[in-house]
């Protein structure tokens, strides 16, 4: 399931900031095409595959991303100084195969100015979220060491720190920093996931695909711009509207007794939220929670596998998503989950009233505790 909601994310960055022209110009089309490779080691929170060895040679990867650059000065982008979205293929190298596959991921990424975006070594911040499938999962007869994948598919989740230097017109040498997570969120277990951390370097060919409108001789000098320059970014102007939501999720997820079988427990969060969002970037949450876990097979009543809690979070908002960031506490008892919660996700708003969102609801520190699918509306805004 997660992958339906996966693709629906990749889908709607690509109808995002159309443009159309209202003089008969033809309009600039900025495009560009990225290859770089990633290499590094590994944050892991388990024993068995340090003490096997398994991860002492590090990891490498290679990814191939097709941009679309914002460009329209009366569109949402103006607030994050014209950022690039787009999809991406992740293709890693693990070390064993026989121990982690061969994974690959499909993404979607969204790539973030900070300072002046018009430098010529410019410093952007790159979040992506998509699917890893292709892993080699834990089995209890032929894979037994395996205990940071469950299943062949997992959720890829990068975070890059990069640099852009732009030495012709068209090419930048890319570099920076990342940091790239697989987990499936303990719909399968075990589930703890491998935490990759390290240096990237690359190549990044900027065009505009207006130019075979123009002129499309492979001769001519009559050549478009072939990448955008940002203008000022727009000032922020206040919007103070508070809303009350209400978001009804669900999933799966097994215990450490069921790794290596089919065997799911169904999960289930209602989330009650009073919202306020300053202006088009930030906003703050805060509401009661309610939760099932089916899991808990040792209690026989319905009503005492569910606990009661409260949270407390903030919104970064743009174009008709959020990411949202929220840290909770229970009311009552905690099933042995520990005193606190978080809850990362991002939201889609279909209209102002109906959203969707997908996130992780975790335990006690950052572990994994289920992924949370669901639908959500808001009746009241003010």
């Amino acid at each position: 399931m997660y992958r339906f909601f996966a693709l629906c994310f990749f889908c709607s960055f690509f109808i995002a900031n159309a443009q159309t022209p209202s003089n008969g110009e033809i309009p600039n089309k900025f495009r560009s095409i990225e290859v770089k490779s990633n290499y590094g080691s590994y944050l892991y929170t388990g024993t068995a595959l340090s003490e096997a060895g398994f991860l002492d040679a590090g990891y490498g990867a290679i990814n191939v991303k097709i941009g679309w650059q914002s460009s329209n000065t009366e569109s949402w982008a103006g607030y994050y100084k014209y950022p690039t979205y787009g999809i991406g293929l992740y293709s890693g190298f693990l070390g064993n195969a026989q121990v982690f596959g061969n994974p690959s991921a499909l993404y979607a990424f969204m790539d973030f100015p900070v300072g002046n975006p018009n430098r010529r070594n410019r410093f952007s911040i790159e979040p992506a979220l998509g699917v890893t499938f292709n892993l080699q999962e834990y089995n209890a007869d032929e894979n037994p060491i395996n205990d940071a994948f469950g299943a062949r598919a997992a959720v890829y989740f990068g975070l890059d720190f990069g640099f852009e230097y732009r030495f012709t017109r068209e090419l930048d040498l890319t570099y920076g920093v990342d940091f790239t997570h697989f987990s499936n969120g303990s719909s399968y277990q075990p589930n703890l996931g491998l935490n990759l951390f390290g240096i990237n370097l690359g190549i990044k060919y900027n065009y505009n695909a207006a130019q075979r409108l123009v002129d499309n001789d492979p001769y001519t000098k009559n050549l478009v711009q072939a990448r955008f320059k940002s203008p000022e970014k727009t000032k922020l102007t206040k919007i103070n509207e508070s809303s009350i939501s209400i978001y009804l999720a669900g999933g799966g997820k097994q215990t450490d007794e069921d790794g290596g079988t089919d065997r799911q427990f169904g999960v289930f969060s209602g989330v009650l939220d009073y919202e306020h969002r300053f202006n088009a970037i930030h906003g703050i949450t805060g509401g009661f929670d309610f939760f099932y876990d089916n899991s808990f097979q040792e209690f026989d009543k319905s009503a005492d596998r569910t606990s009661i809690g409260v949270h407390a979070g903030y919104d970064f908002n743009f174009w008709k998503l959020a990411i949202k960031a929220q840290l909770g506490t229970y009311l009552t008892d905690d099933l042995g989950k520990g005193a606190f919660f978080m809850r990362p996700a991002i939201r889609y708003n279909v209209n102002n009233t109906l959203f969707t969102q997908i996130g992780l609801k975790t335990l006690d520190g950052g572990a994994a505790d289920y992924i949370e699918f669901g639908l959500g509306f808001k009746p009241f805004k003010w």
